[in-house]
């Protein structure tokens, strides 16, 4: 097994397994294509990553891959709990102990680069050099990623001068045109973070991340915590950045609904595990897992009928100890035996018209009724009935061919 540690080298081996990557994207929504021809700028290969605990490693990220494409928007969604923060910072090695990347490989191509980069082979002084100048972070509580005791020009200054080789007054110009960019006044350079509200912090952190010209920005739920009216001109602000400086993003949400707007692809993720990848139309019309159909019928629709809600019963698996096969199978109300020992790889929604929407369910279809009888509810003991068995099902119109190569547990199964 290899292993990182901090900013150390990957030591050992190899991963354990192999999972399917994902490639391409779709037209970047109100901009140009996101081109699927290139090589991805940002490719994660069978990535792991656990806590150490005395009781047991917590198996955070478990065997994931993805891929960005120059100028994508990737919307990585889950409930708390899920691994999504945890994956997007081992990208970076910003995990601290008692966090450790067991295996993967974490490969960065972006524009100033002469050939791909393995992030996690990186020395201390080339980390520093790729964070914030190629790969940038909103984190999630700017009042806590911001400096209480500098302003936000102080703040935005020294991001500057740490990356970039300028001037003072060079500086101070840039700063003034970083808040010009995200709709705040230049007379708040002199603002402290209690001075500002909410939403402007949020708008300050996007602003330091866009301040080196960087060619991902990861934003980790920058819209926690804000009213959905701010949340709403967050968002807009974003997409008009992106469409302006041509850069890509991984975006970490619960929220779903607000991926279906921003995103190109959606990646779903449970218990450390990525369970679906398709683009934003094929998860909120074609959802092809029941972890996505859970989440989809959680939050109500503007238009067409009204449908009672419903929620995701039970909790996630412990991770010290995740149960075999699919680790959603407690909560799934189309459970069946054959889920205990069901391979966990993406395998591609075979009539679906991108090869690239994968999941890892193979027993389901998107028009899959509910079975009856106790197979249909939660396997925790509880009697409690589960609540997916009550919600209609999204848009359906693919179904699953789901054989992948070689591997056992991919036939379809129909109830």
């Amino acid at each position: 097994m290899s292993a990182v540690r901090g900013d150390g080298a990957v030591r050992g081996g190899s991963a354990t397994r192999s999972g399917s990557a994902t490639r391409g994207g779709s037209a970047v929504r109100g901009g140009g294509p996101a081109s699927r021809s290139g090589p991805p700028v940002l490719a994660i290969r069978d990535l792991s990553v656990v806590y150490r605990t005395p009781a047991g490693d917590v198996r955070a990220v478990d065997q994931v891959n993805l891929e960005l494409q120059a100028g994508e928007v990737v919307g990585l969604a889950g409930e708390s709990g899920s691994g999504k923060s945890t994956l997007a910072y081992s990208t970076c090695r910003l995990l601290r102990a008692p966090a450790l990347i067991t295996s993967g490989s974490v490969r960065y191509q972006g524009r100033r680069m002469a050939e791909p980069a393995e992030i996690l082979r990186m020395r201390p002084d080339e980390l520093k050099r790729l964070r914030w100048r190629e790969i940038a972070i909103v984190f999630q509580s700017a009042m806590n990623a911001l400096n209480p005791v500098l302003n936000v020009r102080d703040q935005l200054t020294d991001v500057i001068h740490a990356h970039l080789r300028v001037s003072r007054n060079e500086a101070r110009e840039k700063v003034a045109s970083l808040l010009d960019l995200v709709g705040i006044p230049r007379s708040r350079l002199r603002s402290y973070p209690h001075e500002l509200s909410g939403g402007m912090r949020q708008r300050v952190m996007i602003a330091m991340a866009m301040a080196t010209d960087p060619e991902i920005v990861i934003m980790d739920e920058p819209t926690t915590a804000l009213d959905v009216v701010v949340q709403r001109d967050i968002l807009a602000q974003i997409v008009e950045l992106k469409e302006r400086l041509a850069f890509s993003i991984l975006f970490i949400t619960h929220d779903l609904s607000l991926l279906l707007e921003l995103a190109d692809r959606i990646a779903v993720m449970y218990a450390g595990q990525l369970v679906e990848i398709g683009t934003a139309s094929e998860i909120q019309h074609a959802p092809a897992h029941p972890y996505t159909r859970g989440l989809l019928n959680s939050f109500p629709s503007l238009r067409g009928p009204r449908r009672d809600l419903a929620g995701i019963p039970g909790s996630p698996p412990d991770l010290r100890s995740p149960p075999p096969g699919c680790a959603f199978l407690p909560r799934c109300a189309y459970g069946r035996d054959a889920c205990t020992s069901v391979d966990m790889r993406l395998a591609p929604v075979a009539s679906s018209p991108d090869p690239e929407h994968v999941t890892a369910c193979p027993f389901v279809l998107p028009e899959t009724p509910v079975r009856p009888g106790p197979a249909a509810g939660p396997r925790t003991g509880s009697t409690r009935p589960s609540l997916l068995a009550q919600a209609p099902a999204p848009d359906a119109g693919v179904s699953f061919a789901g054989a992948a190569e070689g591997g056992p547990g991919r036939e379809e199964l129909t109830p």
